[in-house]
């Protein structure tokens, strides 16, 4: 068990718990605002929040794999898991800037859009762990 592990996996969890509730909250302001009759605008809506919560199930696997490594020893080698882990939260925290980067800037975007962050603090804490 580590304490930095831990800390990463009770970031995971809180990531989850937030993107799941707190977010599909905001998924549906945005549906109601394109009640048009329009079932492209909704079709895509719908995917995008299939999408969306693809992401939720990602984050709830990657608290359940930390979960894992943290306080039990079903997982071995360890190490493999730990880089594996480590690779999936530097992607996504690099992807999550790039799409930043080449999006349409709004004041302060890199900081209400900082996500991008929290999980290369994830990754770090996975990479410190090893």
């Amino acid at each position: 068990m580590s304490t930095t592990l831990i800390i990463a996996n009770l970031l995971t969890i809180l990531a989850f718990i937030a993107h799941t509730f707190v977010g599909d909250k905001a998924l549906r302001l945005l549906e109601s605002q394109q009640d048009d009759g329009d079932d492209t605008l909704q079709e895509k809506w719908t995917m995008s929040r299939g999408g969306w919560h693809m992401v939720s199930v990602d984050l709830l696997l990657a608290t359940i794999g930390l979960a894992l490594l943290n306080f039990t020893d079903l997982l071995q080698p360890r190490e493999v898991y730990l880089q594996l882990l480590f690779i999936y939260f530097f992607a996504y925290g690099v992807a999550w800037f790039l799409v930043i980067l080449i999006s349409k800037s709004f004041k302060k975007n890199y900081l209400r859009l900082g996500q991008w962050m929290l999980l290369l603090v994830i990754a770090a804490l996975v990479y410190a762990s090893m």
